[in-house]
């Protein structure tokens, strides 16, 4: 194809990202190809999306066969692996029913909607309290949830029903009393806004505010479960239960899926025709999020990943006392982001440079998302690199 015709393709597209310009056309574990057969190391898995790496070859297997049978009924029949994969679920988790969707702003939505359900079935009236620098979907509800202004801003008129609260700030969890919140909806880990871990600390206030003025803790596990953190969902970390969780990215294994799970109590408030989805769960999705969880039992991922993470962070340590301009490394298990003095776009621009995938979380954060499958060979390959990247963009910057 000549560049005028790819030109009129681009064209073709709504300009809702900056695209960076290459195509990929090929992935296997921690690797993508482009279109001129360069290899490149992937340290974004499609925004932690691909834990078990690109193409995991039960997933491919499983969905093949699925392809060979059935693809779409519509959720008006029983779907055997829809029933399979959320009995997997709550068998795996500390909730009892799930609802499937196909992304996670879809999963926020059905949250929103049923905490809101469950609050007014219980005669309770109230706001949902979500936190500044928060990130929960592009949808007219979730955009409204998420307290970005630079994510909402022309979007007005914005959903009401809910107010921000700082983030890991326990004095400000005094409020929730004069709030009267319906739901609480958190990250565990702010992953678009800095990858910025919740305190423990913090969690512990919240939980017991929450337990103390009767709203349900809804937790935003889009990015930080599915094993990116060291546990299958993050939340195990902190020592509480929610009672609303949300998934999608790593459920699929790069199969379009979400879900928002929830404990019987409030899963009840859903019945026929309060909320729905024509695709959610679909044979193929769903057939794609049992072969995900059986590869993670079948090779002890949650394993792999606590074992590589030590190995991943001593790299971090590494580089940030190599280079001064690092400021602060955060995340937990395989999610990183470096804070530095520099503009994060120029570090991800010269890594491609180097063909390393690397993405921000703001303008000072370079977000690390590698494949949980990744070896010690990979991550040495991942430091090297990032010594080549950083001491260039360093004087890029200067």
């Amino acid at each position: 194809m000549d560049k005028m015709a790819q030109t009129v393709q681009k064209q073709a597209l709504m300009q809702t990202y900056s695209r960076t310009p290459v195509k990929f056309v090929k992935g296997k574990g921690s690797y993508v190809w482009d279109e001129n057969g360069e290899k490149y190391l992937d340290f974004t898995s499609g925004i932690a999306v691909c834990n078990l790496g690109h193409v995991p070859e039960k997933v491919k297997n499983k969905v093949a066969g699925q392809l060979d049978r059935i693809w779409h009924t519509s959720n008006l029949f029983e779907i055997g692996p829809q029933e399979e994969l959320a009995e997997k679920l709550a068998a795996l988790s500390a909730f009892d029913r799930a609802f499937f969707a196909n992304s996670g702003a879809e999963a926020n939505e059905a949250a929103i909607k049923l905490a809101r359900l469950d609050a007014k079935k219980r005669g309770k009236s109230g706001p949902i309290v979500t936190f500044k620098h928060s990130f929960h979907g592009r949808t007219l509800g979730t955009l409204s949830a998420t307290a970005q202004e630079k994510i909402q801003h022309g979007f007005e008129p914005l959903v009401p029903g809910f107010i921000y609260l700082p983030f890991n700030d326990i004095a400000a969890l005094r409020d929730l009393a004069k709030i009267k919140p319906i739901a609480v909806m958190f990250e565990l880990i702010q992953g678009e806004g800095g990858v910025i871990p919740a305190e423990q600390e913090w969690v512990d206030a919240l939980v017991r505010a929450c337990r103390a003025n009767d709203c349900a803790i809804i937790v935003d596990e889009v990015q930080t479960g599915m094993g990116r953190t060291g546990t299958l969902f993050a939340y195990e970390q902190y020592g509480f239960e929610p009672d609303i969780m949300t998934l999608a990215k790593g459920l699929g294994s790069g199969i379009p899926i979400g879900a928002m799970l929830a404990k019987e109590k409030i899963a009840q408030s859903f019945t026929p025709g309060t909320h729905g989805s024509t695709f959610g769960g679909n044979p193929l999705s769903a057939t794609a999020g049992l072969a995900t969880l059986e590869t993670f039992a079948e090779e002890d991922i949650i394993e792999h990943v606590q074992k590589q993470s030590i190995d991943f962070w001593a790299k971090l340590e590494e580089l940030k006392a190599q280079f001064p301009f690092i400021k602060e490394i955060r995340g937990k298990g395989l999610m990183a982001g470096l804070e530095t003095e520099m503009e994060a776009a120029t570090i991800t621009r010269v890594a491609l440079t180097e063909h390393l995938l690397v993405l921000t979380a703001g303008p000072h954060v370079v977000r690390l998302l590698p494949p949980l499958v990744i070896t010690e060979k990979e991550t040495a390959l991942f430091a090297k690199k990032m010594q080549t990247v950083f001491a260039k963009a360093n004087q890029n910057d200067l």
